[in-house]
């Protein structure tokens, strides 16, 4: 919205004719950076606020039960009643940081803020499920399907529809050329289902330990910020050998709020932890990460630079199914934070081991770039 002011700014004369104090709102690095401090503030501003009200709410985060009860019970035993449903303060800080610092006609960014209002909602009905309603399972797994499919469908046919979006085209890391010319509109309708809702669930299942999720959030943000600028710019996609999406210019700008969002919710969600995001911060981001994956074309590189999540989310499908199967688990527990955590590593050490994970594999998804 601060955009407009370069356009509304009269140039001064004297030494330096057709300068204007407002033509640096033009440029998207700039933009870019205050977003990320516009985001941050708020989040420092808005952070005790928000603790303040899910405290007296009453709105605590509930342990799991049975089993993985007793198993953490020793661990994570004080962190019973600690307030969740914090995403709401994630998703505050990116929407009013966008909406300032963003074209607000840019239609990718209205779908990235679509789909962090209505995952966002999801996740907090699952909360509210958990944590009001004392039902430990919260909503149902097709509720949450539903919600991440119907924000999939939109996303991929407002896209099919944009004439300058390359829907048609599929590329994957390391490689200069598309792999697949010509998805059409029946592959790729699932194919962004998939994506994103594989990401939004990934991020959930990795949202078990303070400050765990967010922090490699951080890094993936980051790394879609510098994409998303590269690929809207003509020079460096033609140089870069990836797919020139114009409108992914904003994309920047947003990314930039995420990872200032970040940031400032890490303040309150590191250990030991003020506040959890809950469902309702972890599917939104998850899901935002998704999308901008698509609407830049790097759909495949999320695998590599989300790699902690992929793993978090790869535990939990392993365990599973080795136990459905054989009837023995692979792990002491999934997620694999917590299979850490039974072995003797304290939640401080898995934290930060793989925040080191995340920024290895944020390198690697940059290094991609060039290496084609």
């Amino acid at each position: 919205m601060l955009y407009y002011l370069s356009k509304l700014a009269t140039p001064m004369g004297g030494w330096w004719p057709g300068w204007s104090p407002f033509n640096v709102f033009r440029y998207i690095t700039f933009r870019a950076m205050m977003a990320t401090v516009t985001a941050l503030v708020i989040c420092w501003l808005m952070g005790p606020y928000v603790i303040r009200v899910l405290t007296a709410l009453k709105i605590g985060q509930p342990i799991r039960t049975a089993t993985e009860v007793r198993q953490l019970s020793e661990l994570h035993g004080k962190k019973t009643g600690t307030p969740t449903m914090g995403g709401t303060l994630v998703i505050l800080a990116v929407f009013v940081s966008t909406l300032l610092w963003a074209v607000p006609t840019n239609l990718y960014v209205w779908l990235c803020l679509l789909t962090i209002l209505v995952l966002g909602g999801v996740g907090f009905a699952d909360d509210y499920m958990k944590v009001v309603k004392k039902n430990s399972k919260g909503i149902s797994p097709r509720a949450k399907m539903a919600g991440q499919f119907l924000v999939a469908v939109v996303v991929a046919l407002v896209l099919a529809w944009d004439p300058s979006y390359a829907n048609r085209e599929l590329y994957v890391p390391f490689y200069k050329v598309p792999v697949v010319a010509n998805m059409g509109l029946f592959f790729f309708l699932p194919f962004a289902w998939i994506v994103m809702a594989g990401s939004s669930n990934a991020v959930n299942l990795t949202d078990g330990l303070d400050g765990l999720a967010i922090g490699c959030t951080v890094t993936v943000a980051a790394v879609y910020m510098i994409i998303a600028y590269t690929c809207s710019n003509q020079v460096y996609s033609a140089y870069l050998h990836v797919a020139h999406v114009p409108k992914a210019s904003e994309l920047t700008i947003l990314c930039a709020s995420l990872l200032g969002a970040a940031l400032g919710f890490l303040w309150y969600n590191c250990h030991p932890a003020k506040v959890f995001m809950g469902d309702t911060g972890s599917l939104a981001i998850g899901g935002l990460l998704g999308v901008m994956a698509i609407c830049t074309k790097h759909e495949f590189l999320l695998v590599i630079v989300g790699g902690v999540f992929v793993i978090e989310a790869s535990s939990v499908i392993l365990q599973v199914a080795s136990f459905k199967l054989t009837g023995k688990r692979i792990f002491a527990m999934a997620p694999l934070h917590h299979h850490f955590e039974l072995k003797g590593w304290t939640e401080t050490t898995v934290v930060v081991r793989f925040w080191i994970l995340s920024l290895l594999f944020a390198l690697l998804g940059l290094i991609s770039l060039k290496l084609r």
